[in-house]
């Protein structure tokens, strides 16, 4: 399986990572720390999954999102956010994504949601 994993966050890309490669070491994993290289990378890679934070430079998550559900891939797309307010939510799964979580709160589902078909 191909992994995106884009966030601003170092620190953040490093603890999603871990967490795949500790329940899935078979993994591929792709990281960008901004929107356009995060696009760039889902159109290259074309992954099985994106995880993709909201607030990142150059272009943010929901307009990665938007792009990519343009373009007609098949890539599952799973916001990862702190910012997990109901206008958020509403427009991320109305564009698109197929999972919407809130960091503080929902980070471990990640590793649940990895191997579910989308819709699921």
């Amino acid at each position: 399986m191909i992994i995106v994993i884009a966030d601003d966050s170092s620190l953040m890309r490093e603890r999603i990572n871990s967490l795949l490669n500790m329940t899935y070491s078979s993994f591929i994993i792709h990281e960008a720390e901004n929107g356009l290289d995060a696009l760039r990378l889902i159109m290259k890679k074309k992954p099985d999954l994106a995880i993709l934070d909201i607030k990142m430079p150059g272009m943010n998550g929901i307009e990665v999102l938007t792009k990519v559900r343009a373009l007609n891939m098949k890539t599952r797309i799973c916001i990862l956010t702190n910012y997990p307010y109901p206008q958020y939510k509403k427009k991320c799964l109305g564009s698109g994504a197929d999972y919407f979580l809130d960091k503080n709160m929902e980070f471990n589902k990640i590793s649940e949601i990895v191997l579910k078909p989308a819709g699921n």
